[in-house]
């Protein structure tokens, strides 16, 4: 990369960290607030339903304006959804306001995200792209570290504190982006066909997309991997008796390997085995991941399976993104936005079922999850046979 496209991705990548860590301050702090305010495993899980819900209803829009408009509005018109989602959730104790201000962040996500990974395709060779998505994945990566850490140490000043600080902290992004982040110059001006349509007319336009399957890819794997993660820290917190301070240690851990991850290993491996095989590859390492947890019998143990889980969904990302952004051609707002559309999908279901099935057996979300990954890995495994036959007959 030139000078000037590393100066663009590191300021991109700033953003998306103070982005990212603002909402990873919570995270420890979430299981404990929860039980605070009387709620379990289904207000767990619809925190995370209800916040990609709305990216899911505003994705397709917001690739569509993002072609229209310009990367640098997006991404700041996100940070501000983000940041007043944020003061909300400190300012009430109500469930139903901090409901509300889930749907506000996910608008904000919704805006955002596409914009930022179609900023990367527009100041990144074909060759760059699977580089550039990693190195903003790894900013990402480097914020679930840095944030979950600050809030497991803030707790001990109240629950509530780390929330003010998330805000803060996400306030500061916004001011950032408004004052160092500037348009990318290679910015499409035209839209995907038919984008005025309605948001079910854009998923099923996205059929005949030559990326759908990896649309569907990225669903299943939401799915799975989201049912995991959102109850994952009310899971520690009942099986292991674990502390605020505990599962910050764990998801920190856990981020700082998928930072090293994204930073130094995704190019190489993409490059040396191609996105479909590191797929079918690291899909199947995190479904041995899921099945192993089922067997965890301490939280060092569970520590560990986690660190697999999350090594490979730090891989899997990032090159979902990359292989999408490649077919996509020129249309790369409306490519993310219906990325963003189909993980929302995913992000809906998986947590949503898995808070409810966790009041039932607290291993049930485990079990789903494992399912899941199995039937992503087929999907993946028949794409990949289909693609090759079609190709030995051309």
């Amino acid at each position: 990369m030139s000078a000037e496209q590393r100066k663009k991705i590191i300021i991109l990548m700033i953003n998306m960290f103070i982005a990212i860590g603002s909402f990873g301050i919570i995270i420890p702090i979430l299981p404990a607030y929860l039980a605070s305010i009387n709620q379990g495993g289904t207000a767990a899980g619809l925190m995370i339903a209800i916040f990609a819900g709305a990216q899911l209803i505003f994705s397709p829009i917001a690739g569509k304006w993002t072609d229209l408009y310009g990367r640098r509005k997006m991404i700041i018109y996100g940070l501000v959804g983000l940041t007043l989602s944020m003061f909300i959730f400190y300012a009430v104790n109500s469930i139903l306001l901090l409901y509300a201000s889930r749907i506000i962040g996910g608008i904000g996500a919704a805006l955002l995200i596409p914009a930022i990974f179609a900023y990367v395709a527009d100041i990144t060779t074909f060759d760059q792209r699977a580089k550039g998505n990693s190195l903003v994945s790894a900013a990402m990566s480097l914020g679930i570290v840095i944030g979950p850490g600050i809030g497991g140490f803030l707790a001990d000043f109240g629950l509530k504190f780390p929330f003010l600080i998330s805000a803060l902290v996400s306030l500061s992004a916004v001011v950032f982006s408004i004052f160092v982040l500037k348009e990318s110059e290679t910015a499409q001006a035209s839209v995907a066909p038919e984008s005025n349509d309605s948001m079910v007319r854009k998923i099923a336009l996205s059929v005949k997309m030559p990326y759908f399957i990896p649309l569907i890819i990225t669903l299943v794997m939401s799915f799975g991997l989201m049912a995991y993660e959102s109850v994952i820290g009310l899971y520690l917190d009942n099986q292991f008796d674990s502390s605020p301070k505990d599962i910050a240690v764990m998801v920190t851990a856990t981020g700082i390997v998928s930072v090293i991850v994204q930073l130094f290993v995704v190019d190489r491996i993409v490059r040396r085995f191609g996105e479909v095989n590191v797929l079918n590859i690291f899909i199947c390492v995190a479904a041995i991941g899921f099945l192993l947890s089922l067997f965890a019998s301490s939280y060092l143990t569970f520590f560990l399976i986690s660190l697999i889980i999350f090594l490979s969904t730090s891989i899997l990302r990032p090159v979902l993104n990359t292989l999408i952004s490649k077919m996509a051609g020129n249309e790369q707002g409306f490519a993310m936005g219906m990325n963003n559309a189909y993980m929302s999908i995913g992000n809906v279901l998986g947590p949503t079922l898995a808070g409810l099935m966790y009041d039932i057996h607290i291993t049930y979300p485990f079990m789903l999850g494992l399912f899941l990954l199995v039937i992503t890995l087929l999907i993946t495994m028949a794409w990949n046979k289909r693609s090759h036959h079609a190709k030995a007959l051309s």
